[in-house]
């Protein structure tokens, strides 16, 4: 069968469904709307469904003639943000919005889904199709699903992930490090609070936070290797209530960002070194909670290269775009990857004519819908291609 072209026939109705999840966002562990239009449409296709994994995870198998099994996996969650595009499919969710494109992720394997369902009988092999609740948030919803077993018997697994800094319809790749370890941290300085106006009788949490905040810049800049990527970023910061006081206490929340594993407690190391001595030096205290998120994503390097592969035999070489450069955001599709080999590539909805360049968690965040057939059409090559040479 024309996979191509079977995807690229069904792109209204690619556009129907991502516009549909684009609507209704929700995020992590509430997808209960998204997960039932994702069962329904997985039983209407005649694929066996599972579904209130992870909680609100699903899980379609698709069985063909053969032993092996390719998985699939699409996120379902959706940000706290509230979305501006001025669009019709605008979210009905006040505060809520699909700002990652984890919409498109799922309308492209349903699509495929339906494409392969379709040609079940030229399918050498199982596949199953992952929709994962919780990528957004830690612990992630990857971590519970391999726990639940959506892994067992899996030989691989392929996922992509929309990206506007590619121009629509390029594929980048990239074998080995792809998506960084993430981290959350909270850090309360507690100080002396007082009169702004004496301010020598206080100890001042404000002033002290300024100093940890450009002090933490320095790990990357000056105490670690400058070969190896670190991102120390502070994201929130609250405290004070009034122009006039000086409070007691100020809250800062940031994330650290690596791609050698091996340097995680170091880099803590010196977060907890830079609050002891700053804090020390002005008299007042810290509290400091680190939580380690999604480990470095590494993708296999055969199936990397099988993939390019497919997309250069599929759709010219044009298409196909080797990333030098890892990406600093997280994703815990890298625990699957820890399990089983495969791959995770990027997918370009960039188009600066259709406004969709925005960046990721961006509240005007939006893709350039002719990318979904792209999307559809690799997932069901590359899981037909699979099974057929494994």
């Amino acid at each position: 069968m024309d996979i191509k072209r079977m995807a690229f026939d069904m792109k209204d109705k690619l556009i129907e469904m991502r516009r549909h999840f684009h609507t209704i966002p929700e995020i992590a562990f509430e997808e209960i709307e998204t997960s039932s239009f994702v069962a329904e449409t997985l039983s209407e296709l005649e694929i066996d469904v599972k579904t209130g994994i992870a909680k609100t995870g699903v899980v379609g198998v698709l069985k063909g003639s053969g032993e092996k099994t390719i998985a699939l996996r699409a996120d379902m969650d959706a940000l706290p943000i509230t979305e501006e595009n001025d669009v019709d499919y605008k979210s009905k969710h006040k505060g809520t919005m699909h700002a990652c494109g984890h919409d498109a992720h799922m309308s492209m394997l349903l699509g495929a889904a339906m494409i392969l369902s379709e040609m079940k009988d030229e399918v050498q092999g199982k596949v199953r199709f992952i929709f994962q609740p919780s990528e957004e948030s830690l612990p992630g919803g990857a971590k519970t699903m391999i726990k639940e077993g959506v892994l067992d018997s899996v030989d691989a697994i392929f996922g992509i992930h929309v990206d506007p800094t590619l121009e629509t319809g390029k594929i980048g790749y990239k074998s080995g490090p792809f998506f960084a370890f993430t981290s959350e941290f909270t850090i309360l300085l507690h100080g002396k609070g007082g009169h702004a106006a004496i301010p020598d009788l206080s100890i001042d949490p404000i002033v002290m936070a300024s100093d940890v905040i450009q002090e933490l810049q320095m790990i990357s800049s000056r105490w670690m290797s400058p070969l190896e990527p670190v991102i120390v970023t502070i994201g929130s910061i609250h405290g004070g209530t009034n122009f006039n006081i000086i409070p007691e206490s100020i809250e800062l929340k940031g994330t650290l960002r690596l791609m050698n594993m091996d340097l995680v407690d170091e880099a803590v190391g010196k977060i907890e070194g830079i609050l002891k001595g700053i804090t020390g030096i002005y008299g007042g205290s810290y509290q400091f909670d680190f939580v380690k998120g999604y480990p470095v994503l590494l993708n296999d390097r055969a199936f990397t290269q099988f993939v390019s592969g497919v997309v250069k035999d599929f759709f010219g070489d044009e298409h196909a775009v080797e990333l030098e450069q890892p990406l600093m955001g997280g994703e815990d599709f890298a625990y699957y990857l820890d399990k089983v080999p495969g791959a995770f590539v990027r997918l370009g909805t960039g188009n600066r004519g259709k406004k969709t360049t925005f960046p990721w968690h961006h509240s005007r965040f939006n893709i350039d819908e002719d990318a979904l057939p792209y999307g559809t059409a690799l997932f069901v090559k590359c899981s037909v291609e699979y099974l057929k040479n494994s």
